[in-house]
C-alpha cells in the first residue's frame, strides 16, 4: 500500500518535472498567434471631435467586422502562418465630418494592402505599404 503511493507520487512529479519545460513554448505560442474573435484597436489617438478608433475584428472562419473611423464594414479575410488579407465592402455613406471619411477611405484602402501579420504580446502589426498597428483589446 505505501508502495503505491509512493509510485504514485513519484508518477507525478516526474509527470510536472517532464512537462514543465514545455510551459513558456505552449505560452510563447499562444502569444504569438493570431488573435482570431478578438477586438483590435488602431494604435491612434481619437480624431478631433470624437472619441471613436478604429477596430477590426477577424473570427477564424475570415469574418471580418471593420469600425472605421466613421463608417463600419464587413468583410473576408484570409491568415495564414504570416500572412493576411483583407477583402472589405464598401462603406455605407455615413454622416461625419470630411476628415473622418477620408480617414476611412485611407485606413479601409491599408488594410486591403496588408500581406502579412506579426504578433508580440497584446500588439498585432499588419504590414503593407503602410504598417498599421493594433493592440488587443484585453478589458
Amino acid at each position: 500500500m505505501v508502495w503505491k503511493k509512493c509510485v504514485r507520487s513519484a508518477s507525478w512529479i516526474l509527470a510536472l518535472v517532464l512537462v514543465n519545460p514545455l510551459w513558456p513554448v505552449l505560452a510563447g505560442d499562444a502569444e504569438k498567434a493570431f488573435p482570431f474573435g478578438a477586438e483590435l484597436m488602431l494604435d491612434a489617438s481619437p480624431l478631433y471631435g470624437s472619441k471613436r478608433v478604429p477596430i477590426i475584428e477577424i473570427e477564424e472562419n475570415g469574418d471580418a467586422s471593420i469600425d472605421l473611423w466613421c463608417a463600419s464594414v464587413r468583410g473576408e479575410a484570409t491568415v495564414g502562418a504570416n500572412s493576411i488579407t483583407i477583402v472589405a465592402q464598401p462603406p455605407a455613406s455615413a454622416q461625419c465630418p470630411p476628415e473622418r471619411q477620408t480617414g476611412d477611405q485611407d485606413l479601409l484602402t491599408a488594410l486591403t494592402h496588408v500581406t502579412a501579420w506579426r504578433r508580440d504580446g497584446d500588439t498585432v502589426e499588419l504590414f503593407g505599404p503602410t504598417t498599421l498597428h493594433f493592440h488587443l483589446m484585453t478589458n
